[in-house]
């Protein structure tokens, strides 16, 4: 028992570390990379994210699908702060993601990082010598 009055403190590890996973290249696995996210949303008490996390992700994965070269993609979500979740997709091409504007005409397909960019704090790209990393950010307002 603790002392009365006391606050009750739980561990909410920040960091690392990380989730990531490797994954074929193929529309199947952004239901693996929902997943990743899910779980590690869950482990971190930031489950009020779920919703615009796996669509994000979604986003991120199609992109990586339809724009990468090998046959693997690498899904990452860490925990930058107590209230901050970062969503990242590596792969093999040094290809910059395109924010399209949101007047494409009829097109049904592009508008991902539109998506991305109204759902998340922030969003970016990481060059490697062999590869990127698409990345996006979101926050949490009631876990200050």
């Amino acid at each position: 028992m603790g002392f009365p009055g006391a606050a009750v403190v739980t561990s909410c590890p920040t960091g690392h570390p990380a989730y990531s996973q490797s994954l074929p290249r193929e529309a199947r696995s952004a239901e693996a990379a929902r997943r990743l996210v899910r779980t590690a949303l869950t482990v971190w008490g930031l489950g009020s994210l779920t919703t615009d996390a796996t669509l994000v992700i979604t986003e991120l994965v199609a992109n990586a699908i339809d724009h990468a070269r090998l046959p693997s993609i690498r899904v990452t979500v860490s925990r930058p702060s107590t209230n901050r979740v970062r969503l990242g997709v590596v792969d093999r091409s040094r290809a910059l993601p395109v924010l399209k504007a949101a007047s494409c005409g009829d097109q049904l397909r592009g508008r991902g990082l539109l998506i991305v960019d109204s759902l998340t704090e922030q969003w970016g790209t990481e060059l490697y010598r062999w590869g990127k990393q698409v990345w996006a950010e979101l926050w949490d307002a009631g876990t200050e």
